[in-house]
């Protein structure tokens, strides 16, 4: 199933019964952070994978919140992998708040609340910068699964390109699409207005 991309103790592997049904879960540590890789089904042959790659939301993923799509995101995708009978969700850790992490995703968040500050501007009132996530761990982790090319479940063109940057073929994007909802409508704007996400789905919704 494998090729040796990392060594025998960074990578192991074992079944993940869940409520949608049995993965093979494999977690793998990469660039000092420990990363989760689901794989539903036997997707084969290694071409036109349906793969999600999400990055790490703990607000939104664990808790719900509701000034993202995170946690949304992440459960359609893994309902789209089981529908499809075969898929592979790569869950990226130190990706928080696009890489500032944790603390200082919350403080920018004090700055959209307080002043009205966009995701992007409420980062870079802080000195920090808008997206630095890493995904080279997910490149590697797909070519540890043998995979070559993907159908990907994004809305982000930059994660197209990073993919593609470094072998890995982008054969579709598949878009992942959920609903706005009033605590979301400003940051989702921000992301297709300024960061070139394709959500055609806030088309005529009102910022507040």
């Amino acid at each position: 199933m494998h090729e040796q991309a990392f060594r025998q103790d960074d990578v192991a592997e074992s079944e993940l019964v869940t409520r949608r049904g049995t993965f093979r879960a494999v977690a793998f540590r990469a660039d000092g952070f420990e990363h989760m890789a689901l794989v539903f089904g036997t997707p084969t042959p290694r071409d036109d994978v349906l793969v999600r790659v999400h990055s790490e939301c703990m607000t939104g993923d664990i808790f719900g919140a509701m000034r993202c799509e995170c946690g949304e995101q992440l459960d359609a995708a893994l309902d789209a992998i089981v529908r499809e009978g075969a898929g592979i969700l790569v869950y990226l850790r130190g990706h928080e708040g696009r890489g500032i992490g944790l603390v200082a995703k919350v403080r920018t968040h004090v700055l959209q609340d307080e002043q009205g500050l966009d995701t992007l501007d409420s980062a870079t009132t802080l000195g920090l910068p808008v997206d630095i996530r890493d995904y080279s761990p997910a490149v590697r982790i797909l070519g540890h699964l043998r995979v070559r090319s993907v159908r990907l479940m994004s809305n982000n063109p930059d994660k197209i390109h990073a993919l593609e940057s470094s072998g890995i073929r982008v054969t579709e994007r598949v878009p992942l699409l959920m609903a706005p909802n009033d605590h979301n409508i400003g940051y989702l704007t921000a992301k297709r207005d300024r960061l070139g996400h394709d959500l055609p789905q806030i088309e005529g919704c009102v910022t507040r």
